[in-house]
């Protein structure tokens, strides 16, 4: 082996930096007594050299090589002390990636040496294992980050204009007949001119694209020839999923953001930093295990052999560390400067705010977010909840961050199938949910309103399936949620009954509708708008295949379900009083003259005590007053009223139209009743309506009516 040059280098910035001239390499681990980087050739199968790291500063190993180049392949080889039961997993006959590496190339090999310890051994994870891992192991690559944006700029868009689109790199471009084969599941597909432009036509704001950082495919997976196609499993925090590039460089993903900024859209990304793919005790070790386990994981404070495990994945990142914090806030600068993103959802985020005492809202990782110039400055969407005590936390987050709101979901899911006692939660869910987050200033778009995602069924499952159909996942249909709060309407699963289909493709228009025309922020799962079907699947994480993948073989329904897509974001877009930055109240102003929100009974009157409590009441109209006060300063509004009908009983309701002030009457601008055949804006269909008339609303459907304003010349 020859020997490279080797300078001392700095202990900063960590990962494998690129100056122009050489480049540094800075590993933290707090425990190691030694580190050596390894040197590979291009193809990554030959190690040429290992060389010593030379300085320790502030517990970071760090040196220079002046003549390495951006493309280098690599990895390291940790020294210390392998004792489990304190701990410690050091092991140098294994390969190790760099928790900062910016590309990561190649796959895991699935292998024994891959382990720490020997498998089958008597003493399990207390053996020793000497097999090298470097075989079998993917390398890091020096990357030159130098990209000419040229015009491109982040969109930053407000809050109360966003609508996310929850999507997939690979499933949305698999079998997209625009994209070239070559370019199939990748960013490069993802920008394709067609891609970008159908998804801007939806009226959507903003991309969130499932975990797209480098990570690990499972071994019990591929064993029963399946794939992790969520990418929940993460490898590099830094890095980009090599699958997704189609060539072999990083910048491909700039590239799309570009792109996607050109077109006025952001981009938002899923990230996974609650675990990591190294499992429990008797995971492999791929990085922070051999790194300095003691560290980077938390483990059981009176036996560290093992882990806590408030992720149900075998290990659970420790934020309570300030190298590991920093580790994670690193990243998201990374990909919020370098790379662009415009916000990130944080998957299993109460995690993420726990110290060793639980969840706190003023844990070292949201204060980390709240004061960075840079994150406080970017879209934070928590999913919150994990595994462990105290996990729930839908509401617990601090001001500056949005959450999912399954409660959301769950009480829209039920209304719309018809269960009994729904209207008080709905009437809280359509506000904003103020119940759970108007505190400390937050506002209603903290609310993250959404029917389907990613995890669970899709909108033409949720009213096709009364129960899951998860086979092809091979666990016996045990894995997945069983309470989906779905129905098929008289048939499981593809129906030839046109009765059947009519009232499927209804329920999917009020879904939809609901979604867009609560206070709050709306997301929409990709593929909903094109009816598409996992048959039942409910949890398809391991799907990389047609059961995940959209269909753009598109039927009439799906073309007429994409319209309709593009209407009610329209809409949406058009009403201010559907997206207002702060909670409206029921409460009668004297100041203002004004209820900003009346809700109504189906005989026009306003909903007494006894209506609300009636189990069996089905029928709720809301009134938004448009000239309700917009913001803290006290003055009227000047937006449009509108007239929200929600009819989740079985049979037609025939609802009297208020009166409201200034108004001349009603018109009906949606109702999902209607066929593909009526006019777009209802006005031939349905013309003005005078108050005290009757909107008859055929059984389970959705109207938005619009105030006709009063002429000045009109006598009254």
């Amino acid at each position: 082996m020859r020997r490279s040059r080797v300078h001392e280098g700095w202990s900063f910035p960590l990962g494998a930096n690129w100056d122009g001239l050489g480049v540094n390499f800075a590993l933290f681990s707090a425990h190691a007594t030694r580190v050596e980087l390894c040197l590979f050739d291009e193809t990554g199968e030959h190690e040429l050299e290992r060389i010593e790291l030379p300085e320790y500063t502030d517990e970071v190993w760090h040196g220079y090589l002046p003549d390495v180049r951006p493309g280098q392949l690599y990895g390291y080889r940790v020294y210390g002390p392998y004792a489990p039961e304190e701990g410690h997993r050091f092991n140098p006959n294994k390969l190790l990636l760099d928790p900062y590496a910016k590309q990561i190339v190649g796959e895991i090999k699935w292998d024994e040496a891959l382990f720490g310890y020997t498998i089958g051994h008597p003493d399990g994870d207390l053996s020793f294992d000497e097999r090298d891992s470097a075989a079998f192991m993917p390398k890091c690559k020096v990357v030159d980050p130098a990209f000419t944006w040229g015009r491109a700029r982040g969109v930053q868009l407000p809050w109360d204009k966003t609508i996310v689109y929850e999507t997939h790199v690979r499933g949305y471009t698999m079998r997209h007949p625009s994209v070239p084969e070559a370019l199939r599941g990748t960013f490069a597909g993802l920008m394709v001119n067609d891609v970008v432009d159908y998804i801007r036509s939806l009226g959507v704001s903003s991309v969130e694209l499932l975990p797209i950082h480098a990570f690990a495919d499972d071994q019990h997976l591929q064993e029963q020839g399946l794939h992790n196609y969520w990418g929940y499993n993460t490898l590099g925090f830094f890095a980009p999923h090599s699958r997704y590039l189609s060539g072999d460089n990083v910048n491909e993903f700039k590239e799309m953001v570009a792109r996607y900024h050109a077109a006025g859209l952001e981009v938002i990304l899923d990230v996974v930093y609650n675990h990591t793919a190294e499992g429990n005790e008797l995971g492999p070790t791929l990085s922070l295990k051999g790194i300095d386990n003691a560290s980077y994981y938390r483990l059981m404070p009176d036996e560290p052999r093992y882990y806590i495990d408030d992720t149900g994945t075998g290990n659970t990142l420790n934020l309570s560390h300030q190298r590991v914090l920093q580790m994670v806030t690193d990243s998201l600068r990374y990909w919020a400067t370098e790379m662009r993103v415009d916000g990130f959802r944080f998957d299993l985020a109460t995690i993420l705010g726990r110290e060793p005492h639980g969840f706190d809202e003023g844990g070292g990782f949201l204060d980390s977010c709240r004061q960075d110039p840079v994150l406080s400055q970017v879209k934070l969407i928590a999913e919150p909840w994990d595994c462990g005590p105290g996990g729930y936390q839908v509401g617990g987050f601090p001001p500056g961050w949005a959450e999912w709101n399954d409660r959301y979901r769950d009480t829209v899911r039920s209304f719309w199938r018809g269960d009994e006692g729904k209207l008080p939660e709905l009437a809280t869910r359509l506000m904003g949910s103020a119940d759970f987050f108007k505190r400390r200033g937050r506002r209603p778009f903290a609310s993250v309103n959404f029917v389907t995602a990613h995890d669970g069924y899709t909108l033409f499952d949720l009213v096709a399936y009364n129960d899951k159909h998860n086979e092809a996942n091979g666990e016996n249909n045990q894995d997945g949620h069983s309470n989906n709060l779905s129905w098929n309407h008289g048939e499981e699963g593809h129906s030839d009954n046109d009765e059947i289909q009519a009232i499927r493709l209804r329920q999917i228009r009020n879904f939809i509708a609901t979604t867009l025309f609560s206070q709050g922020t709306p997301m929409l799962l990709a593929g909903d708008e094109l009816l598409r079907t996992q048959q039942g699947n409910n949890n398809a994480y391991c799907q990389d295949n047609e059961i995940s993948w959209l269909d753009w073989n598109l039927d009439g329904n799906a073309h007429a379900m994409i319209e309709y897509v593009r209407r009610v974001t329209a809409l949406r877009l058009r009403y201010p009083i559907l997206r207002r930055g702060r909670f409206l109240s029921g409460e009668y102003n004297e100041e203002m003259g004004l209820k900003e929100v009346t809700w109504l009974a189906p005989d026009g009157n306003e909903m007494s005590v006894e209506r609300w409590e009636d189990s069996d009441a089905r029928t709720l109209g809301l009134m938004l007053d448009g000239r309700a006060q917009p913001s803290g300063i006290r003055r009227a509004g000047a937006d449009v009223t509108l007239l929200l009908i929600f009819n989740a009983h079985h049979d037609s309701v025939a609802f009297h139209l208020p009166e409201a002030p200034s108004g001349g009457g009603w018109l009906c601008r949606l109702d999902t009743s209607w066929s593909t055949e009526d006019d777009a804006d209802g006005q031939r269909a349905f013309g003005q309506r005078s108050f005290g008339e009757q909107h008859v609303m055929e059984g389970r459907s959705l109207a938005l009516l619009e105030l006709v304003q009063q002429p000045d010349n009109a006598v009254t």
